[in-house]
Order: structure tokens, then sequence, then C-alpha cells
């Protein structure tokens, strides 16, 4: 039998990354302070909002790779790896609970 994850697990890391989805959307697009006028610090926000950028869309795919995951507990399939059809290693799977391939389909 599959492992047999907590779907409330899931959900909580879910929502901790919306959240945090959010906050960054809310400081890339400063809601929360202005774009400063001096023409260095700008510099500076833009590369900070780059940074910001790359860990919303890490973020953001982590959550699509979650919903996934609930998806296959209610379908049944949680925990079968999508390449050779195996077990999941509950190790694996307890590491990364959204996880879709065992560790020798991974590499």
């Amino acid at each position: 039998m599959p492992y047999q994850v907590n779907t409330a697990q899931l959900l909580r890391l879910r929502k901790e990354l919306t959240d945090r989805i959010s906050a960054i959307e809310a400081d890339i697009h400063h809601k929360k302070e202005p774009v400063e006028k001096d023409f260095a610090e700008q510099v500076t926000q833009r590369e900070n909002d780059d940074v910001l950028i790359a860990i919303d869309d890490e973020a953001q795919q982590t959550v699509m790779m979650i919903d996934a995951a609930l998806d296959r507990i209610k379908e049944g399939s949680y925990g079968i790896c999508n390449v050779c059809n195996e077990k999941i290693p509950d190790q694996r799977l307890a590491a990364l609970p959204y996880v879709i391939t065992c560790i020798d389909c991974a590499d």
C-alpha cells in the first residue's frame, strides 16, 4: 500500500507557500514601499526584485506539484512512481510529499 501522507500536511504546506507568494508579489509591486528615487537604490531594488521573482516562481511550481499530489490522493495513485509504476519509498515521500518519481527514476 502506498505511503499515507497526511492531506492536512500538504494543505498546510500549500497555505504557507501561497502566503509567501502573496507577500512576494506585494514586495515586487512595491505595495508596501514605493520605488526609490535614487537611481543606485533603484538598481538594488531591481536586483532584489529579480531574486524575489525567482523565489516566487519556485513557490508557484511547488504549489502546482502539491495540487497534483492532492489529485493523486483522490485518485488513489499517490505514492506510485509515474515512470516505473513502483512504490515510492516512504522516506522520499516524507521528505517531499509531492514527489512523482522514485529515486531511481528521478536520476
